[in-house]
């Protein structure tokens, strides 16, 4: 946190101008701010500490709203929201400020939480078969028992050569000028099921490489298709990377997701006197919390090694959305279980709407 000190010598009487820096209205040396624009009145210049200060309270509003905004958020499902629609907002940090800095933080714990050798940028397979240090370690000895394994009757060279080319991307094969005489559908479709073969069976993911060796145009756009090949390649191979991809997605999907989802609350509560804005606060007070929940669950998974957490933190979270719509909306609770499912049902079928159209997206551009 930045020095205390440091910001009181800012708001020094020493410093104060005689007209605000930012809009030029004239001032009197006991005008702390600018009561036209609100800027603190001094001429001190800035240094690390003074950014360092305003990061923390301009993002992340890191000041003693925060710590209130957070433990009446946590602990008084519901309430925050409803002081807010109230009136009541000058003690609590502002909700979209708020749900801003919390994601924030999230996603940066979410990134310790994955695994660094898991990535994209696979290097050819025929470039990365062997280290120095297992060549030197590849005896004669072996190498002549991998002769004999070759050249025996039962088992020999042409046995293995013709089980390994049973099936090869050759048989997929088209030429440039045949997909030139295709329409744009059938095209795409030969060249993708052919470059999804091809990266698999040869182990090659340049795309320049692989469209040089097929003889196909290098255009951009086969470069960027045989790159989506290798990339389905990879999440085939390797579903746990496609998850952690997917997540880093979330940010986006959900920033677009949660406008939306409060339109269905809204529609969801329509006898209710509320209207869409005070739905989108409640909405983005909710996935604060679930954010907040998360973060402490993958904490206590990378420093305690310990599993299912962030399965306990679903259930809490489903416990707090039920208390918070009780409150918030005050309805007896078989009204509000059956809108809790209700909402439930809309939340998964949204998200997994809007996650099967940011991924496409996102997959696409990558």
């Amino acid at each position: 946190m930045a020095n205390p000190e440091n910001k009181v010598v800012r708001y020094n009487y020493n410093y104060r101008g005689e007209y605000c820096l930012n809009c030029e209205l004239p001032l009197d040396k006991n005008d702390r701010y600018c009561p036209n624009c609100g800027q603190l009145n001094t001429t001190k210049k800035l240094s690390f500490s003074d950014l360092f200060n305003e990061f923390f309270s301009g993002v992340f509003a890191y000041d003693s709203r925060f710590q209130r905004t957070l433990r009446v958020l946590l602990f008084k499902p519901g309430k925050i929201s409803k002081d807010y629609v109230e009136g009541k907002r000058t003690r609590y940090a502002n909700p979209f400020r708020f749900y801003l800095s919390v994601s924030i933080i999230f996603f940066l714990i979410f990134s310790l939480s994955l695994d660094p050798e898991k990535s994209f940028g696979k290097q050819d397979r025929d470039e990365n078969l062997l280290s120095k240090l297992e060549r030197k370690e590849l005896s004669e000895a072996s190498m002549d028992s991998i002769n004999k394994v070759l050249t025996s009757e039962d088992i020999g060279l042409d046995s293995i050569q013709n089980n390994v080319l049973t099936e090869t991307y050759t048989e997929k094969m088209v030429s440039q000028p045949e997909l030139d005489s295709m329409n744009f559908f059938n095209a795409f479709t030969r060249k993708a099921d052919l470059y999804y073969a091809f990266q698999d069976e040869t182990g090659i993911f340049t795309a320049s490489r692989a469209l040089d060796s097929l003889q196909h145009n290098p255009s951009n756009y086969n470069l960027w298709l045989y790159k989506k090949a290798v990339d389905a390649g990879t999440f085939s191979k390797d579903p746990e990377l496609f998850i952690n991809y997917f997540i880093g997605k979330l940010p986006f999907i959900i920033f677009i997701f949660l406008p939306i989802f409060a339109l269905f609350i809204w529609l969801l509560y329509l006898r209710r006197d509320f209207n869409y804005m005070e739905h989108l606060i409640f909405a983005f007070h909710v996935q604060t919390v679930f954010f907040v929940l998360y973060s402490f669950a993958l904490i206590l998974e990378i420093v305690f090694k310990w599993e299912l957490l962030t399965t306990l933190a679903n259930f809490i979270f489903l416990f707090y959305l039920y208390k918070a719509m009780r409150f918030f909306y005050a309805q007896g609770r078989v009204k509000t279980i059956l809108k809790f499912l209700s909402l439930n049902l809309i939340f998964f079928t949204l998200a997994t709407f809007a996650a099967i159209i940011s991924l496409l997206a996102s997959f696409s551009i990558y």
